[in-house]
């Protein structure tokens, strides 16, 4: 008499990428907490204030609360259109380059500078995803927005840092406005205000202002902060003493944090050296660079450093609390049969 079959157990369904809009929407929640800091480090590398504390009391004592949080819309328009492609594209590029759970540092790295000079065309890759899935449909959006354009557009939706540098001006102008002289301000209203008042009063190709070091930042910041907690945070569970839990996000984004810290400070002060400016020749990065080291000498790549370490630390430890957060928020309703995009 033969013996039933035994049945062999069923392989562990593959799980389903989270939705690749969450880096964005934790780059904006952690971004609205900690945009007086970033507003004081800017104010910082692009005028004459020296400490941190007295530049915060300075803006409270002649705006208030409320000054505290300026250029904030510039912020958002940023955070949900380039930060939230560029989470995307970073974990996208770790798929082509098979960077795992444990990848070499160098191996993440590539994945972040990757995934931001190419981010182009992973976006078209995602529109290709989209129409064919009919989701863009159900969601009344057209991914054929995405399609490169032939020139540079104020209201462009391509991500790319050279198409959202104009995002970037808003942002670090609308923030440092407010410490310039009266006769030197622009009087922003909000960020559309702004991106109009530029084309009109300065010309199209005031958009492209500090586009160098933008994207030079860009590639650092993803290399740096994205790689780096990827990469802390697989070396924090290696040692067997920390679990997937909130002490292990927060100890790999403390040190991720302070590894971006470093590495892009020399990018982000000529970056908003060069966007506060205004006038003919301003706009040179050479020419900032050459003024910088002759004023101020070799330090003044990393002036602003502790405001920037201040603003940027609780920014990317609230953003990757709050993707992890994010991440298992959508595992759970998944879990209990609720579907997310």
């Amino acid at each position: 008499m033969s013996s039933p079959a035994i049945e062999s157990p069923l392989p562990p369904p593959k799980k389903r990428p989270h939705p690749f809009w969450l880096g964005g929407v934790a780059a904006t929640i952690a971004a609205s907490i900690t945009h007086p800091l970033d507003l004081t480090k800017v104010r910082l590398q692009a005028s004459g204030d020296k400490r941190m504390i007295e530049s915060i009391k300075k803006t409270y004592r002649t705006a208030g609360a409320r000054g505290l949080f300026d250029g904030i819309s510039g912020t958002w328009l940023r955070q949900m259109s380039y930060s939230m492609c560029r989470f995307w594209a970073y974990d996208e590029s770790k798929k082509m380059l098979g960077a795992g759970k444990d990848a070499p540092a160098w191996k993440l790295a590539a994945a972040g500078t990757m995934g931001t000079l190419f981010l182009p065309l992973f976006l078209c890759s995602l529109t290709r995803t989209l129409r064919r899935s009919g989701r863009h449909r159900r969601l009344r959006w057209q991914p054929r927005r995405y399609v490169p354009l032939p020139a540079p557009s104020p209201f462009s939706a391509h991500p790319h840092p050279h198409l959202i540098n104009h995002l970037e001006i808003v942002m670090v102008r609308l923030q440092g406005d407010f410490a310039k002289p009266p006769e030197k301000r622009f009087n922003y209203k909000h960020c559309f205000d702004a991106l109009f008042r530029m084309v009109r009063e300065e010309g199209v190709s005031s958009l492209a202002r500090g586009v160098g070091p933008n994207v030079f930042r860009a590639v650092l910041m993803n290399a740096s902060q994205l790689a780096s907690y990827d990469f802390f945070k697989a070396q924090l569970l290696k040692t067997g003493k920390f679990h997937d839990n909130i002490l292990c996000h927060f100890t790999a984004s403390f040190a991720a944090g302070t590894v971006a810290t470093t590495v892009c400070s020399p990018a982000d002060v000529l970056k908003s050296r060069i966007m506060n400016a205004s006038g003919p020749g301003s706009n040179s990065t050479l020419g900032v660079i050459r003024a910088s080291l002759k004023n101020e000498g070799p330090m003044f790549m990393f002036k602003g450093w502790v405001p920037a370490w201040t603003r940027l630390q609780p920014t990317t430890i609230l953003i990757f609390l709050t993707l992890e957060q994010l991440k298992n928020l959508v595992d759970f309703s998944r879990a209990k049969g609720f579907e997310f995009l």
